[in-house]
């Protein structure tokens, strides 16, 4: 029964985001996760002890998460159909794949039509400045934003609803969001958001490297694990290169280079060698590759739960 309990709102769910995505009418708990993070932070982060604040702001705001949405299940539990609506609600809503793709054709398209509007698109899916991003560039940061965020949105997810239920999902997204907002290396947000920042290279370790293995085994190109390897330690973040480099083997390109955010310039190691330029092609492709590397993940976690449970 447990087993029945924990997989079919997931699977629910997952189809829910195939079909629907992020509908605009629909609030997401992320905007209140973002409320919350926006408060704290404009009340700590400043004068002395910045750092000390600012992780316990993370710490408490993500153990705050994971206790009230464990309550709620808890409150529920005893209410059949209302227990199974509130666990496939908030499983969709850590869930984030066709948004994603979605997302960055929507790039593709944008910066076909005008260097601008590529430009305005791309911003709402990136950190860093785009005011003076070229047409290659644009689409580069639309595709490096897929990969790394099938790991984000996605794997990540479903890799701690796999360990802690909905509640270890709903507390990573908490995570994810702390580290969009604050995590920066800023001037504003390097000592307020450090903690914050750790939790989530904490959080996203194995998923990162799982989500590459993923990738890897959904384009049939074992021979990439060696790619993979030798490139998806270079760069920056120590697991956003991990995706990165499964998707440049994939697409035989480059990721990587100079971006600038909030003034700053940010100096990301090259990965991979191809240096050439994209089309809608590739987004097509890498689609393709988000989908079945879903499929994967899914297979993966109705797998660990019926070891555990049944």
């Amino acid at each position: 029964m447990d087993f029945i309990i924990s997989i079919i709102p997931l699977l629910v769910a997952w189809l829910l985001d195939i079909l629907l995505g992020d509908p605009q009418w629909l609030s997401h708990p992320v905007i209140w996760f973002g409320k919350a993070i926006s408060l704290c932070e404009h009340q700590f982060n400043k004068r002395n002890w910045r750092r000390l604040k600012g992780g316990l702001t993370a710490i408490l705001l993500i153990v705050a998460t994971y206790l009230i949405t464990w309550r709620l299940l808890r409150v529920v539990s005893p209410f059949l159909w209302l227990d199974f609506v509130v666990r496939t609600i908030l499983i969709f809503y850590c869930l984030a794949g066709t948004t994603l793709i979605r997302e960055v054709r929507m790039v593709f398209s944008a910066v076909d039509r005008s260097l601008e509007e590529g430009r305005r698109q791309v911003g709402r899916i990136v950190g860093r400045d785009t005011a003076n991003l070229s047409a290659q560039e644009i689409r580069t940061a639309g595709l490096e934003t897929l990969a790394e965020n099938l790991s984000d949105g996605v794997i990540a997810p479903l890799f701690w609803f796999a360990l802690l239920g909905i509640p270890g999902m709903m507390a990573y997204k908490m995570v994810n969001t702390l580290d969009s907002m604050i995590g920066y290396k800023s001037e504003r947000y390097r000592q307020f958001g450090m903690v914050a920042a750790r939790i989530d290279d904490l959080a996203n370790y194995i998923p990162a490297r799982l989500t590459a293995c993923l990738m890897v085994i959904a384009s049939g190109k074992m021979s990439l694990f060696g790619f993979v390897r030798q490139y998806g330690s270079k760069h920056a973040s120590p697991n956003s290169g991990y995706p990165e480099a499964a998707l440049a083997g994939i697409l035989d390109c480059r990721f990587g280079g100079t971006h600038d955010y909030f003034g700053e310039s940010v100096y990301k190691p090259y990965i991979g060698e191809s240096e050439r330029d994209f089309s809608y092609a590739d987004i097509d492709k890498a689609g393709t590759i988000n989908r079945k590397v879903e499929v994967l993940s899914i297979l993966l976690v109705v797998a660990v739960k019926a070891i555990f449970l049944l």
